[in-house]
This record gives structure tokens, sequence and C-alpha cells, in this order.
């Protein structure tokens, strides 16, 4: 998100061979491990009888994912669009992500993705990294539980140079992408919101990170940050075409663009709909709020972005699945703190919106 503001003090959380079949085998059984949901209860409690799915999750549904062209394409080559939520910090709202949340949001809201975003600074991942790497590979494990996706988000914002925490991000993506190499449900995200950097050092970035990736993992797509927080580059004065006519030297990618819809009008509307007809785009992140994810819902503008991508088959993941005191959190401020995740009784205006345009 770009420029975002410190949110406030709240609870502290709890602390190659190619392997298409293995990866087949695990997407198919995923129909099979939905039926064993827990109740949306808190922890401690005793699950709830399992009922049976009516119909294929979207990890079975669609298995491996792969870049086809300018589309992602499901195992079969046929293009999909993922449409999910984003989780907040981690390091913050940790109690926002729960057995209870997360049937709600596969079986409720019938979201295909979960993006979990482990913040670099601010408290993340830098003051424990076994820590946090541990609790992203829970959540990532619990989505995939309920047959939906889990973008790998190195939520790097400051600095905005990701070559600051080259390192980190080795360490980090080696252990994820051994652990999720025969895994089908997983998308990487090397650079959540690059700034005030230039394309080439980005670039320079992404094919050091990539190559720690596939050492593991060949198979998986790598989602790839642009210039000026994610937005091509159109925030700091530039656009699409710098990308375009210097890609990351990889296969099997797709560019990042965030998009916050109050503030972000036709000159970022018209990037995405140009870059997106050149390059393989996917929607991280995107509010319906200003670019803080604050302020009054601008819903025409995000029905337009989300008419754009529609049309154009491309993925997004909305900001944010927490109660967050902000409009572009999606449930009620406290809602965290109970037991209740379903309907849209528990939803901000924004959450009530963007849970109908999912189950759409």
């Amino acid at each position: 998100m770009y420029q975002r503001p410190t949110p406030p003090t709240g609870p502290t959380p709890t602390a190659g061979r190619r392997r298409f079949t293995r990866k087949a085998l695990l997407a198919a059984s995923a129909l099979g491990v939905v039926t064993a949901l827990l109740a949306p209860v808190r922890a401690g409690a005793a699950p709830a009888p399992a009922a049976a799915p009516t119909a294929a999750t979207p990890l079975a549904a669609n298995g491996q994912l792969r870049v086809c062209g300018r589309q992602l394409c499901n195992a079969s080559g046929q293009a999909v669009a993922l449409n999910g939520m984003s989780t907040h910090g981690t390091q913050w709202y940790a109690q926002c992500v729960t057995d209870g949340s997360l049937n709600a949001l596969a079986t409720d809201w019938r979201a295909d993705v979960l993006r979990v975003s482990t913040y670099v600074q601010e408290g993340g991942y830098e003051t424990d990294p076994a820590g946090f790497t541990a609790r992203a590979q829970k959540f990532i494990d619990a989505a995939h539980a309920r047959g939906m996706y889990a973008v790998i988000d190195w939520h790097m914002l400051t600095p905005g140079d990701p070559n600051a925490n080259l390192a980190r991000a080795k360490t980090f993506f080696t252990a994820m992408a051994k652990k999720y190499k025969d895994h089908p449900g997983v998308l990487y995200e090397i650079a959540n919101e690059p700034s005030g950097v230039s394309w080439s050092a980005i670039k320079s970035y992404s094919e050091q990170i990539i190559p720690v990736i596939r050492a593991q993992d060949p198979d998986a797509v790598v989602l790839v940050g642009t210039r000026a927080w994610s937005s091509f580059g159109v925030s700091e004065g530039s656009n699409e075409s710098e990308v375009v006519n210097n890609p990351v030297r990889a296969s099997n990618i797709m560019y990042t663009f965030h998009f916050y819809a109050a503030s972000h009008r036709e000159e970022y509307l018209n990037s995405l709909d140009r870059a997106s007809d050149r390059l393989p785009v996917f929607v991280t992140e995107f509010g319906t709020q200003n670019y803080a994810g604050e302020g009054a819902n601008d819903f025409a503008m995000s029905q337009r972005y989300l008419d754009l991508m529609k049309r154009k088959k491309i993925s997004w993941t909305n900001w944010n699945y927490s109660d967050d005191h902000r409009s572009g959190a999606v449930f009620k401020t406290g809602t965290c703190n109970g037991s209740n995740w379903t309907g849209t009784g528990v939803l901000k205006e924004a959450g009530v919106w963007i849970r109908e345009r999912i189950r759409q």
C-alpha cells in the first residue's frame, strides 16, 4: 500500500526435475481435505462434523498454475482469474487469520486465493526470521487445507529498494520453496512495493531471487513487483514501457500492479489496461479507498477496475482481511477478538462490497 500509516497499537500476535505429477496429486487431494474444515470457533474448541463439499475447490479444480502468453492458466491450459483477499501484516493481525476466518473466506466468501503478507521491517520478519517464516507457513497451509491458493508475499515497504533485503529474501524464499516445491498451490511474490528505486535495480534483484526459488521449485509462478509502489512507475512519473522494453529474464512470471481507487484515477487505470496487453499482470493489492487504505470508498471507480480485470482475466487480491480501524479493513473493529466471521453483519462497507464481488 502506498505510504501506509503505522497501525495502531493492538494485541500482540502469538508468536531440476519437473514435479507436475506430484503437484497434480496434491491438488486433487485438496477436494478431500476441504471436507475436514474446522467449524469457525476459537482455538481449543472441538471441531464440528465436516460437511461434504458440493463442488471442487479452486485448487482441486485448477491444479498447477502457469503463465501462458499474458494469462494465468490452469493445469489444462485454460486462462483463469483468481479472486481473493490479502492478510494485513501478520506481526499486527495474526489474530484475524484463524480456522474460523479462513473457513468463512473459503466457503462464505468463496475466495480462490489468500495473500499472506510477511512484512520485512516494521516489526516483521527481520525481528524473528524463523518465527515469521513459521507463521507464514501456518497460514499458507491453512489456505491449502481449504482448497485455496496462497500468494507468499515478501512485504517489503520501507526501505523501498528490494536489494536492501536481498540476503533476507534469499533465506526466506529458500525456506519457502523447499517446503512448497511439490505443492501446486503457491505463487511467490518477491517484492511487494518497490519505491524510490529504478526499474533496472528491481530487475537485478528479481534476477537474483528467481533462481533461488527455481532451484527448489521450478514450476511455480513468480510475481515481480514494479516501480513506484507496484504502479508500473506511474506514481513516479513513468509508465509500463520500462518493463515492456526491459523485461525480467525469466519465464513463468507475472508483474504486479497495485491501485487504490479513490486516489488512482484514469492514468493508473489506463496503464493497467495497456500493460496487460503486453505483459502478464496480477493485481496483488488494491483498495476502494485512498492510497493509505482509509477514507471514503469510491465504489464507482473500483468497479471500473474490476470490470477491466474481469474482461481481461486479471487475478486480484483485495487489501485487507483484518479488523484494522481503517475503512480498507473488511471487518468491523473488534471482530477478530470474537468467533463470528460469516455474513455481512461483521463487515464494514468495503467488506460488504468486496465480499459480494468475490462471491460473484
